[in-house]
């Protein structure tokens, strides 16, 4: 399957979301997500040649809405236009506020009842209106799936062509209704612009948290005594020919090829192939890809630019055009809801006209039920209130992948955290170590090995051993949950890792063993600093009567103390990724369930749980398994990360019970003449405006 992302002009509410997913998946389209909020299409096709992409841009164009180009979109951004909304209010203000003057009692004999001039003076507010909500209700109709416009299209229109009659009979003022057409496109235009700047200063907060994420790369030189040095660098400043290394769990920087080693690539986020495919020596590889298996030396092809940033800002994306189990509701009665206040509309206008005798109040009311009514307050119920909440947890640094987190965060029962890099800083410092070798040649051999792998305790060991002489090696490998395997040019094997790894029995308790040849041949010592905000944490869950568990690979003694200084109950120690796997699970059974993890090993156990929550230092691997990711070591943002979910789907529920309230009253008291079309387009207009307020709320209010 490829995956498609596009950019579509046009949509104002879930209501127009649903047209263009429906009429995608008449297309054959898969998995269609659209966000109404920034206008990004999400789908997947079997194959997409360049006359099916010019066929579904047409049909999407006949919708009423418009497919543009990223980066002519990105463009605008950087230097936007005054917006279209703003644009057609100020357009149209001039007219409708003369034309209002003829509401006016007092002015009733004047100048201003001219039906000429009345029309001469709606005709260009009229034509905007139908230039923009006109063509896109009878496209919308024509293709089976009539969006909000078509409500203001036919209650202007009957308001227009009602006073044009008026107006050609010389009927008087009384029949005269170009006032209330101009003020009811004038209003919702308003309303629209309203709802657009709520929404709009949240996708850029979002965009611009995203860009200032830096990834890195491992960059290949050569000393002048030609020994390999790696140093690392902003995958931005990479440019074509350069030797970078790819290590296990890393996400490849740029285009490569590849110069030596095997590996295996998750190249989901590119081609939208979740399984992983193997690559070898001349293979090239793409920048956005996944080192799931393996270690490979590449020389980079293109330059990245913003590829790999385009990956997170990708997070923030699929999560605003995501849609949570409650919004389902919200969903069914908007695709139904534009046929149906059409149908109570004639109602109210056929027993208006039979009980009252009197055809211009039966048509006046009808038209209030048109213009009052707002499937946009049900369709932005939703989306409004994560953009908002994505918004403001985006600028504390946290990232959700899918909104479905934020509602199963407000179930969550306990909280799994892993060890190593989590609850403790991961900067390791060695305390002593013990070889049978010379302490110089042991560091080299140590250090040879540990700077290939990701694992926090090699990154100490490699900085803190910066310098030790380099052994080549004739292949090296590093094993999930175990540690690395090396076999020199002379053939002797080398391992450094875990006891079992290693083979090694008889001597005291370290963190890292090395073996020759499966002889001991010497050990280390490391010690970990708990995080500081760790136990703050731990105490916050367990006041809110979530529980805590330690699931860990360390050794049992080191992981029972780490729990007993922060206060956590249960634990787990020497796991290996699999039994990680099956503690999850079973804990599961017992409620749903957060893990919290920085590691590859961590990776199964991340995508089990209910919610995975990974650190924004963790492997890249850990990154994309993980539902949410806490940037710039942001443990101290769990609690933040648990209440925006909570407190967010409070303000959801908030606002369709605003919604559902409002339509089930105000089309009422239009149906019965208790307010005008004028007020009722303004009711509208303010109705988003409510919701848009009440989300807003989110970005100050306290969660935690």
């Amino acid at each position: 399957m490829e995956s498609v992302n596009w950019k579509v002009k046009g949509m104002t509410c879930t209501n127009c979301a649903l047209s263009v997913s429906k009429y995608l998946e008449k297309q054959g389209m898969q998995n269609v997500k659209v966000n109404p909020i920034d206008g990004d299409v999400h789908f997947e096709a079997a194959s997409f040649e360049t006359a099916d992409q010019t066929l579904l841009t047409k049909g999407i164009a006949s919708l009423g809405y418009e497919v543009v180009d990223e980066k002519k979109a990105a463009a605008v951004v950087a230097k936007p236009p005054m917006n279209k909304y703003l644009r057609y209010t100020l357009l149209c203000l001039p007219f409708t506020l003369v034309l209002m003057l003829h509401m006016i009692p007092a002015l009733h004999d004047s100048w201003i009842n001219n039906p000429w001039l009345q029309l001469a003076l709606c005709l260009p507010v009229y034509a905007i209106g139908m230039y923009h909500f006109g063509v896109s209700a009878v496209k919308s109709t024509l293709n089976g799936m009539p969006n909000m416009n078509v409500l203001i299209a036919v209650g202007a229109t009957a308001a227009f062509a009602y006073s044009l009659i008026g107006a050609l009979r010389g009927m008087g003022h009384d029949y005269l209704f170009f006032e209330t057409t101009a003020t009811i496109i004038t209003l919702v235009f308003f309303g629209n612009y309203l709802e657009d700047v709520s929404i709009n200063s949240t996708q850029q907060q979002l965009n611009a948290l995203a860009r200032q994420q830096p990834v890195m790369a491992n960059m290949i030189a050569f000393d002048d005594k030609y020994q390999e040095q790696i140093f690392t660098v902003e995958s931005a400043h990479l440019k074509n020919g350069d030797l970078i290394l790819i290590k296990n769990g890393e996400q490849v920087p740029a285009d490569a090829k590849i110069l030596s080693g095997d590996g295996m690539l998750n190249e989901a986020l590119i081609t939208g192939e979740s399984l992983p495919v193997r690559k070898t020596a001349k293979d090239k590889i793409i920048g956005g890809s996944l080192l799931v298996d393996g270690l490979l030396r590449a020389q980079v092809l293109h330059s990245p630019k913003e590829g790999i940033l385009a990956n997170i800002i990708n997070l923030v994306k699929k999560a605003q055009g995501d849609k949570p189990p409650i919004q389902r509701l919200a969903d069914r009665i908007s695709a139904i809801f534009v046929p149906v206040v059409i149908g109570i509309a004639l109602l109210t206008f056929l027993v208006n006209y039979f009980v009252l005798h009197a055809f211009t109040p039966a048509l006046m009311r009808s038209i209030a039920v048109l213009v009052i009514s707002c499937p946009c307050a049900m369709g932005l119920a939703t989306p409004a209130a994560i953009a908002v909440g994505l918004g403001r947890a985006a600028k504390n640094g946290v990232l959700f992948r899918n909104a479905q987190s934020l509602e199963i965060f407000k179930q969550i029962k306990q909280v799994v955290f892993d060890k190593t890099g989590t609850l403790t800083t991961g900067a390791f410092s060695i305390t002593n170590f013990d070889s049978s070798l010379p302490d110089d040649e042991f560091k080299s051999i140590l250090w040879s090995l540990e700077k290939y792998s990701n694992h926090p305790l090699a990154k100490s060991i490699v900085n803190h051993w910066k310098g030790a002489r380099e052994v080549r090696w004739a292949k090296i490998e590093e094993i999930r949950g175990g540690g690395l395997q090396a076999v020199d040019k002379a053939g002797d094997e080398y391992r450094a890792g875990s006891a079992s790894f290693t083979g090694i029995t008889g001597h005291e308790d370290a963190s890292v063993y090395v073996s020759k040849n499966g002889a001991y041949i010497g050990s280390l010592q490391l010690s970990d600093e708990i995080r500081p905000e760790a136990a703050e944490v731990i105490s916050y869950l367990h006041s809110k009567g979530i529980d805590t568990v330690l699931l860990s690979g360390d050794n049992l003694q080191k992981v029972q103390s780490l729990a007993s200084q922060l206060g956590i109950k249960k634990v787990y120690a020497q796991q290996t990724p699999a039994q990680k796997l099956a503690v999850i699970d079973s804990l599961k059974a017992q409620g749903r369930t957060a893990m919290v993890g920085d590691g590859i090993n961590d990776a199964p156990a991340l995508a089990q749980a209910d919610v995975g929550i990974s650190l924004s230092d963790s492997s890249q691997v850990a990154m994309q398994t993980a539902d949410v990711v806490l940037m710039n070591n942001g443990l101290r943002q769990l609690p933040l990360a648990l209440g925006l979910g909570l407190h967010t789907m409070k303000t959801i529920r908030g606002n369709l019970f605003w919604a559902f309230a409002y339509n089930v009253i105000a089309i009422p008291v239009a149906a019965f003449g208790l307010l005008t079309p004028s007020v009722g387009a303004l009711a509208m207009g303010l109705s988003d405006v409510v919701l848009a307020l009440n989300s807003g709320r989110l970005y100050f209010k306290k969660v935690t």
